[in-house]
This record gives C-alpha cells, structure tokens and sequence, in this order.
C-alpha cells in the first residue's frame, strides 16, 4: 500500500513544488539580468514570491553584540541601526568618531538602551590603526557575534595607504583580514559571523593576482574598486576554511544598487540616472542584517544577495586560473604579516 499523497493533497503539493520551481526561476531570471534583480523592483518581487527567507525574530540579537565598520554614513549606519533594533550591543568602527557618536545615539533611541552603542576609532585601511583598535577591543570589548566590513572607498586618483599599498585593496582586503584575524578569539567566543559588504561591480572584473597594488594599467577608481570587491568574494573559500577552524564563518554580501551618499558622491551620473530605482539604505542593508540575525542553517563561504547565495561569476573571462587565488591570497598574508599556511 503506497503513502504517497493522493488525490486533492497530490494535486495540491504538486501545485505548491510548481510555485516553488517558478518562484527559483524569475528569481534566478532577475538575478541574470542584472538590471532589475539589483534595484528595488528586485527585492520588491522577491519579497512576493513562495520560499522568501523568514525575517529574524524580534531581539533575535539580545545578548549579542556585532562590530560594523564605516558605520558613520550609508549602509554601515543602516546595518548598525537595524541590528540595534533586533536587540544587539553595536561597535561601531569609524574614522571620524563625531560622526559615529550621531549614529551611536541613533542606535540607542531604537533600542531604548543606553549601553546598546560604542564608538571605537579605526581608519581600516591602516594596518597599525587596525591592529591598534584590535588590541583596545580585546581588551575590553567582549565576545562578538558578528564583524561586518562595511568600511569603503571609492578614490578618483590612485592613492595609498598609510603602509604604501594601493587605497582600494587596503580598505576592503587588508584592513578586514587583519582585523579578523586579531579579533578571531572575540568572534569564536559566540559562533561568530564576519560578513564582507561587497559590490554587484566585481562581476565585472578578474582577480588582480598579478598586480593587486594596481601599478601596470592606466587607474580607474571605479575598477579599482571593482577589483578589490572581486578579492573579497575569490578569498571566501580560503577564508572559511581558515576561519572555520575556530568556529567562525565568513559570508559575503551586496546589496544591490542602494541610495547612499558615498553613492552619490563617488559615481554621481550613476546615481542620477538610477535614482528612481535605487534601492533604500534598510533594503540594500536587508540581507546582511539577515545573516547575523537568521537561526537558519548558513553554508559559510558564499556569496549572498536578497537572502539567497549566489554565483560568484556570470563572465567567463573572471574565473581565476591556475594559482591566482593561491598568489592573491599570498600577497595579501605578507601585506599583513600572516602566516598563509
């Protein structure tokens, strides 16, 4: 005698697994088309559609703490704010700690508590600054249950960082490595999530294996940027795997095309011609507030958007070849004086 469904339960499961199997599509559909999958259409749609990850129950974060770096402006203040409001303790990470301590008291009015924010001063794309903030925060910071590296920068002229490399790589590969790396006993003390706020603009471009410092082409700060977002997202699977040891996961996210003044600022005749379909601050914030929020069961190593892991390249010609993760990965351990092994 067969237990499978019969009759009006058959029809109705079948009915619910071709939902399930459209929804995957037209999701999938506006993820390959770019366009419309990265402004708010996108997220509005998926919203909609059967299988929508479950948002974070309230105060999922209470008793938790998270850092967020750049979280003075744009998508770092919206991502601190949002994990205040779930009930998490926010670090917040920033060069100029006026401006923080705004967010800070932001953070505060929408938790209601007024230990719920601390400001700490880091510039990330300066080794000694990070390493300094690590060595304060260890000593008095506490157990973290995420890190995001949010902090970034977009310069119009190629310009170096305190230690002689190139702006870009510094502030969103180095800084961020480095400072997890120190801060790794912090994040394994509560299964810490450390999540890389990356750009929909790597797909664009091929890992700079051969010249990270970026010294060989003619610089553009739009591809400099892109190429330093493409080593966050090729550098997942060595991280996780490095990280993982110590029970800590590493996710990487982007946002889509969100409204933000560093937006505005870097890539203006962008931002204009886009404007009606940018995405908010608390929609290009959405999933990673999700990864450090959600009790869903997280594959770490991958790269997210609107709650769903990704492909980490459309164009063929950006897969890495050969040993060029293997040298990326090398230079960026001596740059910060690790131990690559």
């Amino acid at each position: 005698m067969s237990d499978s469904p019969s009759g009006p339960a058959a029809g109705h499961a079948a009915a619910a697994g071709a939902a399930r199997a459209a929804a995957r599509g037209l999701d999938t559909l506006l993820d390959r088309a770019v366009a419309p999958g990265f402004t708010a259409l996108g997220l509005g749609v998926r919203r909609r559609l059967p299988g929508w990850p479950a948002d974070p129950a309230p105060h999922a974060l209470r008793g938790h703490a998270v850092a967020v770096t750049g979280a003075s402006s744009g998508l770092g203040r919206r991502t601190a704010l949002d994990l205040a409001t779930l009930g998490a303790r926010v670090h917040l990470v920033v060069r100029d700690v006026g401006r923080g301590e705004v967010v800070a008291d932001e953070a505060r009015a929408a938790n209601g508590h007024p230990d719920v924010a601390r400001v700490w001063r880091c510039d990330v794309s300066d080794l000694a600054s990070v390493r300094a903030f690590a060595e304060a925060f260890r000593a008095e910071g506490g157990p973290l249950r995420g890190l995001v590296h949010n902090a970034g920068a977009l310069p119009a002229q190629r310009t170096e960082s305190t230690q002689g490399h190139e702006l870009t790589q510094a502030l969103h590969v180095l800084g961020p490595v480095l400072m997890t790396e120190l801060l790794l006993p912090e994040l394994a003390a509560d299964a810490g999530r450390v999540v890389f706020v990356t750009s929909g603009g790597m797909y664009t471009q091929a890992l700079p294996a051969d010249d990270p410092e970026y010294r060989g082409d003619p610089y553009s700060g739009s591809v400099a940027y892109a190429r330093s977002k493409r080593g966050q997202v090729e550098l997942l699977p060595v991280l996780a795997r490095r990280w993982g040891a110590d029970g800590v996961s590493v996710h990487a996210t982007h946002p889509g095309w969100a409204a933000t003044p560093g937006l505005d600022s870097s890539l203006p005749r962008f931002a204009a011609a886009l404007r009606p379909v940018l995405r908010s601050d608390t929609a290009g914030a959405d999933t990673t507030v999700w990864l450090l929020a959600t009790d869903a069961p997280l594959a770490p190593g991958r790269l997210w958007h609107d709650r769903r892991p990704r492909p980490t390249h459309v164009l063929a010609r950006t897969r890495p070849g050969g040993d060029e993760v293997g040298r990326y990965w090398r230079w960026v351990a001596d740059a910060t004086g690790l131990d690559p092994r």
